[in-house]
């Protein structure tokens, strides 16, 4: 067309310049400048006609005066939001202009090219080299222009040019993302490319410059535009560069392989190497890239020798870099197997090196891990870890440069270390096991002078992020795993020390301790001690947290001692000045002697009389040192005499004890120096007596202890001369104060625990310092202005009375005078509550902020004040809660005002929660714990807003903080005392309403804060268990009116998030580990899991007594309670399915009932045995199923009068009973337990047979099985007692056992039976003598198949201590070997269900049945028999291909493949669960095709049975999967016995099951996303074997014209 219309134009003009003036005349449009494009190609290829130099002058015209301005002028056109019409017809127009520019340079020849000149003129347009380009619109147009005229351009002539015009095209192409920057690199550099070897050695120089810009998607860019040239086919002249030569060629295209975020950079980087690979083959020269690096291969080489194996390596590996770009587990598992083909290719095992660069390796790792799929991510870090289990590879920087950066920043997501399926809880990480395997593995084999560099690498990557709690816990601990050597010096343990301080920031305490741990192991196997220092080590050791993890006495304490006892004379010396000024000295004992004496020396340069107190860390740093010193030379002197330890710790302690007692008579030794001997004194008792070491047998802290008493006279007076001679008056001294009351009660506590005595010279000081601080405090009520001395004297004092309060309260022995009220009591009982300190003059506030030793503010420091005061009034309320009055009517001598005022003073705890912060209430809550009981009654009203007041501080605290859970208990004590909640109960009024909702907002707050709950319940079972044990009847009231808290904690769990179910199964690995963690040892383990909210409850049912009517009325009710709460989740249309809250709490009822079996009696059982029964009507999962069967046995192996309403439910109709019939037969299958109790067996048989019978025959195939196995226990019986009057019923019964135990048939009937007959619950579980709650608690839950979040382990019943085992403990215990069994493959469950819930039915159910009871009178006939018979009446016919979908989950893809398979007649569609036709959306698409369809039941667990069956029967197994040897559908023939199984949606077919495949077919695909839907992949095969068995039937020509025809269809696919 192009052709006609010029020739058309120019049949019309006889001069064609006149047409061309005549064209660039008009308004410029795309079909204008086209139509000007095809008449100047025309002029060009027909030479000048009609005149040369007019035409070249005319053709200078059109391109300066229209063309270039045209292209300006469009290119500069404001850009506002043209639509798409407008953006299409714009490029149309630039790219005509663009042509015709270049026609126009050819047609203008002469002396002065047009071509060189318009070049010249573009390049201004673009700037020059290190400018920024022009504008964009300019920029473009002068890209056009460029790559218009660039083939015109002389390669010798205009060399130069060129050559400019390549780097500046090459700048604009890797400046940016811009569309001239699009057009530089598509369109320019090509053509540039084809100007001459000199433009293209100009790009590739600025291609592989090294100071170029490193944007990895622009330079791939640019060399897949010029691949052609960079990479030519042969042949083709040597004179352009060789891009398979250089190795920044190869570096870019390996970072486009493995880091490049887009696809299209990827797919850019595959090309590359497609075509270097390919290119190589064919030229079949020698190549090699560049220098080696090192001993190591080059990134890329070739030879003609080795063309077979590098063509195989470079396959291969292109087909896992494009299978990796589905992104699918299922698409990319298959292809796995090829990537250790690839280690196998690379690593010459003759010369143990490395044939290929393995840097190739790591850029398809790299690509997993950065994966969106994280499956992918997961597999590709285990494939990773697994290198070294089956390998061993040469040594390459490459492999820990991958480690240290991808793979490490990959191990930080926190959910790849989540458990396998199946495995259970508490046994680890598999990806953290095989982390440690391999970091252990990999070190090993690390040559040793690249060990120290890469540890020291691994350790400051470690630092350099912030770490999840579970990540940085199996990163520690697969470090701590590497074998002892001498790798870190300083710096790595330095950098150890920082990561240290990455472990503080999760909130996980233990996996922060046991980190901790590992961390410390880690520095004590890799550090070499003669690159590090004492002080060194002990700066390390103080960013440990003694209370979560070094602790005193524990085996990691241990484990260090040895440690330095071992290296004790080789550490070496510090190089920097030490905290103290020490000499460093490579001997722990000298070093530590030093220590102290340094530490204690006062410093020359706090001279000051108001100097601040000295910073903890020294003193917890030489208290730590010291015991460590004196731990050490116990181990060397441990069989020596013992008195070594005793004169190693006086030598340490000689300067402190020293110091301390002259402390009482030295009244000039220098403040700091005191401040420093306390605390040390204080860190010494903490360090020594912390958890983990034990105090009986402590010779370390014996002699402490000794040598503390010794000094308590000096330490004593000291004290009381600083509290009583105003000592203490500045803002400073207030921390120094609250130093000198910790030493005073622990001097207290110590005196008290070795015995008190006469003339103590603690009571010395406690009974001055009270009429010390009375007297202080009545002096300063005089009115006077407040000065900040007097305020700091008032607060001092306040705070030595709360330490006396406190220490009396603590000790009793301390309060001489018993109930008399002294002139302490009578202060305190009339003191001002809230009393708030007063800011000093303004004068005086100067100097409050010039002391910058103390960071508090006076809000603060007031805080404290009243926090103070509630204290001492505290103490007061519990020594005179007999006298407080129940109301404030009653007329008394106000002795003790407080006291026997309570309404006002509770009134005056509201007003302080107001003003108190939430970390200083803890005091208000214990008054308001003595108050409310005595004002309930009288003052509801107040009582109530106490309530909620106190609520609002709990709700408002955040459970990470340290103060919430101290807090919460004391909330928990006074609301849910037991005397507030019996007088709420009794009046009824709002106080009980407002304690219930309090309730229910707690258990609300336990599914966020874990551990809210079990505060609660653990507090009122205690609070209750001590009246139940005494068995007093009123004591259980207030258990009676608040049952549903019991009720709450017996079915009490929520689900959790995966993130927390992953934190919960790591601390349980933790716990496991027992002693071995120091972690275990000194955190207090808080039993804060929901577990034990459960198992409190259980416990204090076990202790209730049904002989007690109080108890027995609790228990009673909570069972009536439990079974309407089962009725309510039975209605509820939340969707039931296996493990959801649902399931899990009926669940928990059914276990609370057996529990509380035993104390029901036949009266209460009348009352709820319907209720019972009823349940068994339920549709319900396995494991429900199995309790209501087990507590129907109990009842009637009980109370066998019974026995007539259990008959009674056979006869509900067939109707009602086909969703429960098993579970009544399952009860009948232990008629040997049921009849124990009754003498006369024979009616009972008599009933059983009559029952049972009717069932044996029903069309259900799964109810017959029950039946046959209740009817073999029940003729069992029979024989056994030796009944006669079954005489006429055996032939039928002998025949129905004889026809079931010999059955034969193509199914699986046979298995069935003997699988059922094995199950636990038939074959081992004995409803008495299992009876226990190890089996409720976890045997029958591990064994019914619940999530491993419901089992319950016994050890957790025994290790809460809070609530006592009853005396009854081997209760808790089975005594059978049913803890012995292992889950099956069969699990009981309801047959013909419509909750439409999945997953559900019995795995041992092979088919389903479409027949009606009584039309089908053959009950034993195999499916697979019947259904060709119905076929073949309804005039349909049957193949022999089998379809298993049983891996396909959705209901819609199994209603669609039930239709497809109906429609082309396949002899049975085999799915995972019946119930699946019942739903609505697989009903839709299957419009009925299930009642005309054999369907078979076949579990995931059980598909490599029944394939291994379905081969041995004859059949080809195909799978349909994109394996590297499928076969493609249009060349596979379909054998007649055929089974097709079709693929998960999401993860494809398990490798397990690839393995059982006799051949892999594949359906040709053209596109991008490579995956059909499941349905649609099995519709194709469905129909393809279809019409092959059609043509089969018919004329071979046809089929072989048929065959042809559907290849041809595909080919068109293609």
């Amino acid at each position: 067309m192009e052709g006609v219309l010029a020739e058309a134009l120019l049949a019309q003009s006889r001069d064609p310049r006149e047409l061309l003036r005549t064209l660039c005349g008009g308004e410029a449009s795309a079909e204008r400048v086209e139509t000007l494009r095809f008449l100047l190609r025309r002029l060009e290829d027909e030479g000048a006609r009609g005149g040369g130099a007019a035409l070249s002058e005319a053709a200078r015209e059109v391109a300066t005066g229209y063309l270039v301005p045209l292209l300006r002028g469009r290119g500069a056109r404001p850009a506002g939001a043209p639509g798409p019409d407008a953006a299409q017809a714009r490029g149309r127009e630039l790219r005509a202009a663009g042509a015709a520019l270049r026609s126009c340079a050819r047609l203008a020849g002469g002396p002065a090219p047009l071509a060189a000149s318009l070049a010249e003129e573009a390049l201004r347009d673009l700037g020059a080299p290190g400018s920024a380009p022009g504008p964009a619109g300019v920029a473009e147009a002068a890209v056009e222009v460029l790559a218009a005229v660039a083939p015109c351009l002389r390669p010798r002539e205009d060399g130069p040019l060129l050559e400019r015009a390549a780097q500046a095209a090459l700048r604009l192409a890797l400046a940016g993302d811009g569309e001239a920057a699009a057009l530089a690199a598509g369109r320019l550099l090509p053509a540039l490319g084809r100007g001459g070897a000199a433009a293209l050695r100009a790009v590739w120089g600025g291609l592989v410059a090294p100071a170029g810009p490193d944007r990895v998607d622009l330079r791939l860019q640019v060399l897949s535009a010029l691949a052609e040239r960079l990479l030519p086919e042969p042949p083709a002249q040597q004179t352009s560069p060789d891009a398979r030569c250089c190795s920044r060629f190869w570096r870019t295209v390996q970072a486009g392989l493995g880091r490049a975020e887009d696809a299209l950079t990827r797919k850019r980087a595959r090309y590359l190497l497609q075509r270097a690979v390919q290119v190589s083959a064919e030229r079949g020269a020698h190549c090699t890239c560049g220098p080696r690096e090192g001993n190591g291969p080059s990134l890329f080489w070739w030879s003609e020798k080795k063309k077979d194996e590098l063509l195989k390596f470079w396959e291969n590996y292109i087909l896992i870099m494009e299978t990796l770009e589905g992104n699918q587990i299922h698409v990319i598992k298959p292809v796995l197997p090829k990537l250790n083909s690839l280690f196998e290719y690379a690593v010459s095992e003759e010369n143990a090196c490395w044939i290929f660069h393995p840097s190739w390796h790591m850029c398809i790792y790299k690509r997993m891990l950065e994966s969106e799929n994280k499956i992918l991510t997961k597999e590709g870090v285990i494939h990773f870890l697994e290198l070294y289990e089956t390998k061993v590879l040469p040594f390459s920087p490459e492999f820990s440069e991958f480690i240290i950066g991808p793979l490490m920043d990959a191990l930080s997501e926190s959910s790849l270390y989540s458990r396998s399926p199946g495995q259970l809880i508490g046994s680890g990480s598999p990806l953290g096991l095989k982390l440690q395997k391999f970091l252990v593995t990999y070190i090993s084999l690390l040559p040793e002078e690249i060990k120290s560099i890469f540890l020291l690498q691994f350790i400051q990557k470690m630092r350099s992020r912030h770490w999840c709690a579970v990540p940085i816990l199996f990163l520690s601990k697969a470090l701590a795993s590497v074998p002892r050597c001498k790798a870190l010096g300083l710096e790595g343990l330095l950098a150890l020390r920082d990561v240290l301080q990455c472990t503080m920031i999760t909130h996980q305490i233990l996996l922060r301790g046991a980190a901790q741990c590992y961390l410390l192991q880690t520095a004590m196997n890799l550090v070499d001690v003669e690159k590090v220092s004492l002080s060194d080590v002990s700066a390390f050791l103080m960013s440990l947290r003694q209370e979560e993890s070094l602790g005193r006495g524990t085996s990691l304490w241990t484990e260090l001692c040895d440690w330095l006892h071992v290296n004790e004379s080789c550490f070496g010396q510090s190089s920097t000045c030490t905290s103290f000024g020490l000499h460093e000295t490579s001997s722990l004992n000298a070093y530590v002697k030093n220590l102290v004496q340094e530490y204690i020396k006062a410093p020359v340069w706090e001279t000051e009389e108001k100097c601040g107190m000295p910073d903890w860390s020294e003193a917890r740093l030489v208290a730590l040192m010291v015991l460590l010193a004196v731990d050490v030379e116990g181990t060397k002197s441990q069989y020596s005499e013992k008195r070594i330890t005793q004169n190693v710790l006086r030598i340490f302690l000689d300067p402190l004890l020293d110091a301390l007692m002259k402390l009482g008579t030295n009244a000039y030794m220098p403040l700091l120096k005191t401040d420093r001997c306390l605390q040390l004194l204080l860190k010494l008792l903490h360090t020594c007596l912390f958890k983990g070491s034990s105090t009986q047998d402590d010779e370390v802290f014996t002699l402490l202890q000794n040598f503390v008493m010794s000094a308590t006279e000096s330490i004593s007076d000291f004290i009381l001369r600083r509290f009583t001679m105003n000592e203490l008056s500045s803002v400073s001294d207030l921390d120094r104060c609250h130093l000198y009351l910790k030493v005073l009660t622990e001097l207290t506590q110590l005196h008290l625990k070795v015995g008190w005595k006469s003339g103590n010279p603690i009571w010395r000081v406690i009974s001055p310092l009270k009429n010390m601080s009375i007297r202080h405090l009545q002096d300063m009520d005089s009115g006077q202005e407040p000065t900040l001395e007097k305020q700091i004297q008032r607060l001092v004092s306040m705070a030595a009375l709360a330490m006396v309060c406190e220490a009396t309260d603590q000790k009793p022995e301390l309060q001489l005078d018993l109930l008399d009220a002294g002139p302490m009591e009578r202060f305190l009982a009339s003191l001002q509550l809230n009393q708030t300190l007063q800011k000093p003059y303004p004068e005086e506030q100067s100097s409050f902020f010039e002391e910058s030793s103390s960071s508090q503010g006076w809000g603060k420091i007031a805080a404290q004040y009243i926090h103070d005061q509630w204290v001492c009034l505290s103490f007061l309320l519990k020594k005179y809660h007999t006298l407080i009055p129940a109301s404030e009517g009653e007329h008394l001598e106000l002795i003790l005002p407080a006291v026997q005022m309570p309404g006002r003073t509770l009134q005056s705890a509201l007003d302080a929660l107001t003003i108190l912060p939430s970390d200083q209430v803890l005091p208000v809550f214990c008054c308001m714990k003595i108050l409310v009981p005595k004002l309930l009654a009288s003052s509801e009203s107040l009582c109530i807003e106490a309530f909620d007041m106190a609520w609002k501080i709990i709700s408002s605290l955040s459970n990470t903080q340290l103060i919430f859970w101290s807090n919460l208990k004391a909330f928990v004590q006074f609301v849910f005392d037991t005397k507030v909640l019996t007088i709420a109960a009794k009046i009824k009024g709002q106080a009980y309403f407002k304690i219930k909702e309090i309730m229910c907002k707690m258990i609300e707050m336990s599914a966020v804060k874990t551990g809210v709950f079990n505060t609660l319940i653990s507090y009122c079972c205690q609070s209750w268990m001590v009246p139940a044990s005494s068995v007093s009847q009123g004591s259980l009231s207030s258990a009676n009116n608040y049952s549903e808290l019991v009720l709450e904690a017996c079915i009490f769990g929520t689900v959790f998030r995966r993130d927390q179910r992953l934190v919960q199964d790591v601390q349980t690995f933790i716990e496991n580990l027992g002693h071995d963690c120091a972690a275990n040892v000194v955190i207090e383990n808080t039993k804060r899991e929901d577990h034990y909210v459960r198992i409190c409850a259980v416990k204090f049912l076990c202790l209730l007594d049904g002989s007690n009517m109080s108890h027995k009325l609790l228990m009673e009710d909570l069972a009536i309670k439990l079974l309407d709460k089962d009725e309510v989740v039975s209605k509820s249309r939340t969707r039931y399915y296996v493990n959801s809250q649902q399931h899990r709490v009926k669940n928990r009822i059914w276990q609370i009932l057996l529990v509380l079996f035993p104390s029901f009696d036949q009266n209460f059982l009348n009352r709820i045995i319907d209720k019972i029964f009823q349940a068994g009507f339920i549709n319900n999962q396995a494991s429900i199923k199995y309790y209501i069967e087990w507590i129907i046995i109990l009842i009637l192996n009980k109370f066998p009068q019974f026995l007539p309403k259990f008959w009674d439910c056979f006869s509900y109709g067939e109707e009602n009973l086909k969703t429960s019939i098993c579970t009544f037969l399952s009860v009948l299958s232990h008629l040997d337990i049921i009849t124990q109790n009754i003498p006369e067996k024979k009616l009972t048989l008599k009933q059983a047979l009559s029952a049972v019978l009717h069932w044996c025959f029903h069309p259900n195939f799964s109810v017959r099985l029950y039946a046959l196995v209740a009817l073999k226990k029940i003729w069992s019986m029979c024989k056994t007692w030796h009944i006669e009057e079954f005489g006429a019923l055996t032939s039928i019964v002998e025949s129905s056992l004889n026809q079931v135990e010999n059955m034969h048939g193509v199914g699986n009937a046979k298995k069935n039976w003997q699988r059922i007959q094995d199950h636990f619950f038939f074959a081992t579980f004995h409803p008495l003598n299992d009876y226990c709650l190890e089996t409720i608690f976890y045997i029958l839950p591990r064994l019914s198949g619940l999530v491993e979040d419901e089992w319950i382990a016994i050890n957790k019943f025994t290790r809460f201590t809070d609530i006592p085992s009853d005396a009854g403990l081997q209760w808790y215990l089975s005594p059978t070997q049913l803890r012995e069994l292992k889950p099956g493959d069969w699990a009981q469950q309801d047959i013909g269900s419509n909750s439409g819930e999945a997953d559900n039915q019995p795995e041992w159910t092979d088919v389903q049945k479409k027949s009606t009871p009584g039309k089908n009178t053959v009950p034993d006939a195999d499916l697979e028999l019947v259904f060709p018979d119905r076929a073949a009446k309804l005039g349909k016919s049957m193949s022999r291909l089998i379809v298993v979908a049983s891996l396909i989950d959705k209901p819609t893809n199994l209603g669609g493949l039930c239709r497809t398979c109906e429609v082309f007649g396949a002899s049975a569609l085999i799915v995972t669960s019946l119930q699946s036709i019942n739903d609505r959306q697989f009903q839709h698409l299957s419009v009925s095709a299930e009642q005309w369809l054999p369907l078979v039941e076949v579990k995931p667990p059980q598909l490599t049975d029944y394939l291994q069956q379905k081969k041995s029967e004859g059949y080809t197994i195909i799978g349909v999967e994109q394996t590297a040897k499928s076969v493609d559908l249009t060349q596979y023939c379909f054998p007649e016995k055929s089974l097709l199984l079709l693929g998960n949606e999401r993860e494809g077919i398990p490798a397990n099951l690839i393995q059982q495949l006799d051949v892999c077919v594949e359906i040709p695909q053209q596109g991008i996303i490579r995956s059909l839907n499941v349905h649609v992949s099995g519709a194709l095969l469905i129909w393809e074997y279809t019409r092959q068995q059609l043509l089969r039937q018919g004329d071979p020509s046809h089929q072989i014209c048929a065959f042809s025809e559907t290849s041809y269809w595909f080919g068109q696919m293609k």
